[in-house]
This record gives C-alpha cells, structure tokens and sequence, in this order.
C-alpha cells in the first residue's frame, strides 16, 4: 500500500463495482457526508442516496452515484455496501435528467393515487446520477 491511501471497495447485490487504493472518499451519510483518510477510525454507518467521491492512486476525482446502504471503515479498509451503485462516467444523462423530469412531474400532480415516497426516491435517484454525471440539473 501506497504511503497515504487506503484500501476502498465499492459492493453491490450483483457484484464488487471497485476495489482499489484511494486517497480519500466522501460518503453520503444519513447524518450527513463522512470523509474517511488513512488511519480513520473504525465506524460503521447508514447511507442515503447520493453521490460518492473518491481520489484514486493517480489523483483523479471520482463520482459514483448511490441509493442507500452502509459503509464500515475498519483497519484501513473502506467498504461500501450499496443497495445500487453507478460509476459518474457510465450514467446516461439524457436518460436521467427525463426520470428527474417524470419524477417532478408526478410530484407536481395532487392526485392521490400518486406515490409520493416513491416519487421522491426517484428523483433523489435521478439528481445523484446526473450529479454523479458532473452535469447540470
């Protein structure tokens, strides 16, 4: 290992999305981002939907799109278990600035038969992908 990075994998239902050394990673935590360094101590925590960032072995900025899970930091490892996760430079933002736009759409009708929470999450979905993405909303 590296002097200053640390072990960070990225894990999904279907499959390990990234396992590499990374200089540091900022996770969207429920209770708000945790950047995690070299050495930080052992934690576990709940994630929200939101964007990951990480600095790999070479310098460059990276941003992966997630929807949910956890994350445990432990012995100079980072391991995130996301529900969903989607790497900034796969997204197809075309694709998901129209869920952001259905997603609003839904969220403007006053219809009752509408479900708001899953409209909700669609669009917070949508907004971490497109910001993931590194394009505007």
């Amino acid at each position: 290992m590296a002097d200053n990075t640390f072990m960070l994998e990225i894990v999904t239902p279907e499959k390990i999305l990234f396992k590499d050394e990374v200089d540091f990673m900022v996770a969207p935590a429920v209770d708000g981002e945790i950047g995690v360094m070299k050495n930080h101590a052992p934690l576990v925590a709940a994630l929200k939907i939101g964007v990951l960032r990480y600095k790999d072995g070479k310098g460059a900025e990276k941003k992966m799109a997630v929807s949910g899970g956890f994350m445990e930091v432990i012995d100079n490892t980072g391991r995130i278990l996301a529900e969903t996760a989607e790497p900034g430079e796969h997204v197809d933002v075309l694709r998901a600035k129209a869920s952001k736009e259905r997603a609003e759409r839904r969220l403007a009708q006053r219809d009752e038969t509408i479900n708001r929470l899953r409209a909700e999450l669609s669009l917070k979905r949508a907004i971490a992908r497109i910001r993931a993405a590194g394009a505007d909303y």
